[in-house]
């Protein structure tokens, strides 16, 4: 929603310029990202803005990514989509999975079927990845329209609450089951208004969002701070409620508010993520590689990461974004530095070990390929051609390998899988020759020998070689032995 404001842009404490990460999926486009850490490994769940120059959102699934070691990523595919809830009718749009007990609830935004309005859906699972389930068969929430982009977390007190809207923003508290919530859950202050039992609207101002919700029309135009727009991450820290959001309206940068409480007053804080072009520079009048913006943070094995979409992929746009992350450091005092974007990527917080059977859609980055998925592989990589290439980072030989293995199928041409050494043109530690297997999905096991001693770390890279202009064969799993 654009608004007819103009805003100031808030100066903060501090500037921090943050390692950055280019997009961590290549496959597709992604959007929408929240981010969680369960035991050792970092989730993102994002949405999928389908190929293709559109004007305007085509989104019908709900992807899982994640890492053990924040540069290599596995694609876990899309566990839920619109076809999970029967009662929704399209727009598979922003999203937020949480665990809690060992089950794991993910909050998704569509548009229901009986009053064509968007509205809040939860599915239930055992595993980060699913299968997941709606156990409810309608809307966990709706109203009359702005209810989009949902954000729960479960405080330190055990209390769980759900929050979202654009351009309002709305708060209801779950019950110990996170399917259901407490209608009679009140909050008590002039910074809210009731909207039904136990769903409560937040009051938008300057103290607390930079601005108002919206300006009334033909009204003279004020300069404001900020206004908060849509895409709300609720969490906490040290005892410290964060509300991070995208604002100002379209094009959209992020800001967020704190409160003491976890349904506030909430107190404005200034902005996070300005809007910046592709290389980091600081823009006023119009964002030129993607005109919205959704944010969340999450802390793993010590460090702080920010993540965010972007358009940063060839075709990239307002509707083909790319999750990306940076590294961040909280003020001393607990407030947010302004992130900058930077060109240089994530470090590596662990090491791949080759021994262990490694996905052929775990990757760094790739060039030209794409995932699919079915049920006797799971998700594997496909559209393989000519050039097409794959890179893992920080790659453990801890010992020498003396073969290589990899799971492949071909209908018609076969092809090479190259294995190089720290780039694509680098040494050259093994050649998989994939045969015609009979089908796409007719898969065989090619094992050969490993033609150099390599010891240490190294990112590697797989080359896909073969007959020009056409799909070469698809690619389950590699291992060295």
């Amino acid at each position: 929603m654009k608004r007819r404001v103009n805003f100031l842009l808030v100066a903060m404490a501090s500037v921090l310029m943050c390692q950055a990460q280019k997009p961590i999926v290549q496959t597709c486009y992604t959007s929408d990202p929240a981010p969680m850490v369960y035991k050792d490994t970092f989730y993102v769940y994002t949405g999928h803005d389908e190929d293709g120059q559109h004007k305007e959102f085509v989104m019908n699934e709900w992807r899982v990514y994640k890492s053990a070691d924040m540069v290599n990523w596995t694609d876990c595919g899309a566990p839920l989509s619109l076809e999970t809830f029967k009662w929704a009718e399209w727009g598979a749009w922003a999203s937020q999975c949480i665990e809690r007990n060992g089950h794991f609830y993910w909050y998704v935004c569509c548009t229901s079927r009986q009053t064509h309005e968007m509205a809040i859906g939860v599915a239930v699972a055992d595993s980060p990845t699913g299968p997941f389930v709606d156990p409810l068969g309608h809307p966990i929430v709706e109203g009359s329209g702005g209810y989009i982009d949902p954000t729960a977390f479960v405080d330190s007190h055990g209390d769980a609450y759900l929050y979202w809207g654009n351009p309002g923003l709305w708060c209801c508290k779950l019950n110990k089951d996170m399917i259901s919530y407490d209608t009679s859950f009140e909050i008590k202050g002039k910074h809210v208004t009731k909207v039904k039992d136990g769903v409560w609207k937040f009051v938008q101002d300057e103290e607390s969002f930079g601005g108002p919700e919206v300006l009334e029309p033909n009204t003279k135009p004020v300069d404001y701070k900020d206004l908060y727009e849509e895409g709300p991450f609720f969490y906490e820290r040290d005892g410290k409620y964060y509300l991070m959001y995208a604002a100002g309206g379209v094009p959209e940068h992020i800001a967020y508010s704190m409160s003491k409480k976890p349904t506030g007053p909430w107190k404005y804080m200034g902005q996070v993520m300005r809007l910046q072009d592709a290389n980091g520079n600081i823009i006023r009048s119009q964002d030129t590689w993607c005109w919205t913006n959704h944010a969340g943070v999450a802390k793993f094995k010590g460090n702080d990461y920010f993540v965010f979409h972007c358009g940063r992929l060839p075709g990239g746009s307002g509707f083909n974004r790319a999750v990306a992350i940076q590294k961040f450091s909280y003020n001393a005092d607990g407030t947010i530095p302004e992130i900058i974007l930077s060109q240089e990527p994530l470090e590596s917080v662990g090491a791949l070990n080759p021994f262990k059977r490694v996905e052929a859609e775990t990757m760094a980055w790739s060039e030209g390929l794409k995932t699919e998925s079915n049920k006797h592989v799971g998700v594997y990589v496909t559209d393989i051609q000519n050039g097409d290439y794959l890179q893992l980072r920080n790659v453990d030989f801890s010992r020498a390998a003396k073969t290589m293995e990899a799971r492949v199928a071909s209908s018609q041409h076969g092809g090479q899988i190259e294995v190089h050494l720290d780039s694509t043109d680098g040494k050259t530690i093994a050649k998989v020759e994939v045969p015609i297997t009979g089908g796409w999905e007719d898969w065989t096991t090619v094992s050969v020998p490993v033609t150099e001693t390599i010891i240490g770390k190294h990112d590697i890279y797989l080359v896909f070689k073969g007959r020009m202009c056409t799909k070469l064969f698809n690619f389950d799993y590699w291992q060295f032995k």
